[in-house]
């Protein structure tokens, strides 16, 4: 039987070590490992589009990342991320202000404000909202593009001089809430025709606005639907809604420079309708969040 001598034995494991390492090496990643963040995502359909679109980048930054996704209410996530269960979650601004003031109110139109307020109640926890995107999920009133050409609506201000023809349609709570009809006749001087008692952005004031019994419903702005339904939503350019542009949220221990570029660079260029459109794929078009999101980020070359 022939022998390998010793030094040729070491040296044939050494070249079979580096042949596997060279092989291997395709699956390495080109970006060092940075850390792991968890990220948590609330119990709807947006919430999971939100936390993979921001968890994404920050995979694509080369931070190992958690998901945790349809974590919960508000009334979950908070307490998991301040008990560091949880390292970031992406919420609202005028809404994680009033849960952690403990609803005092302090919430407002102007985000900028909201967002420092949120802020000064984050800090002593241990948390800090980042800067907030221009995507809002809030109250929103729209009407279809027949009612919009008809009569040059594009923003709510326009509706005051027509308000007499027109009838709003909302839950039957809105005659009392300050931010539905009280409040667009206080902020806009919009006194409607009448008001139609339907439900809360649901299916009888979207069959509403199509037969043309009312011309302005209530929604939210980031509603799955809105484009397939051909329906025009109003800009709210007097900021009668509270601010709830999305926000992330995370430990300040693990907001280092870094991540806040990560982050902030992902709100910078996101808006509502990006977000109606994620939404919509998501709910409608049954499509998975973490397909669409990646596509959304390669798209718009956050992956180049």
């Amino acid at each position: 039987m022939y022998r390998i001598p010793r030094f040729g034995w070491l040296l044939a494991v050494l070249v079979a070590a580096l042949t596997v390492a060279v092989a291997c090496g395709g699956n390495s990643p080109t970006t060092p490992a940075k850390g792991t963040i968890t990220i948590a995502g609330f119990k709807f359909s947006e919430g999971s589009v939100l936390a993979e679109l921001y968890g994404q980048a920050l995979q694509h930054d080369g931070y190992t990342v958690n998901f945790k996704l349809n974590l919960g209410s508000r009334e979950v996530v908070g307490p998991a991320i301040k008990s560091k269960q949880v390292d970031l979650y992406i919420g609202y601004a005028a809404t994680d202000l009033e849960y952690y003031n403990n609803a005092a109110g302090e919430a407002s139109g102007d985000v900028t404000a909201t967002t420092a307020k949120l802020n000064s109640r984050l800090q002593p926890l241990g948390l800090q909202a980042l800067t907030p995107s221009a995507a809002v999920d809030q109250n929103a009133f729209a009407v279809t593009k027949a009612t919009s050409d008809k009569y040059n609506l594009k923003k709510l201000s326009d509706v005051a001089a027509v308000g007499g023809q027109l009838v709003l349609g909302a839950g039957p709570e809105c005659p009392q809430r300050p931010f539905c009809q009280p409040g667009l006749e206080r902020v806009y001087g919009i006194h409607f025709k009448s008001f139609k008692a339907l439900d809360t952005d649901g299916p009888l004031t979207r069959a509403a606005l199509k037969n043309n019994d009312i011309q302005v419903g209530l929604v939210f702005s980031s509603d799955a639907d809105l484009q397939s339904l051909g329906l025009v939503v109003l800009q709210d350019d007097k900021h009668l809604e509270n601010a709830d542009n999305v926000v992330p949220i995370v430990r300040t221990p693990v907001a280092t420079s870094e991540v806040k570029k990560v982050l902030n660079a992902v709100s910078a260029g996101l808006t509502t309708i990006d977000l109606v459109t994620l939404n919509s794929q998501v709910e409608l078009q049954h499509m998975d969040p973490d397909v669409v999101t990646k596509t959304y980020l390669t798209q718009h070359n956050y992956f180049s």
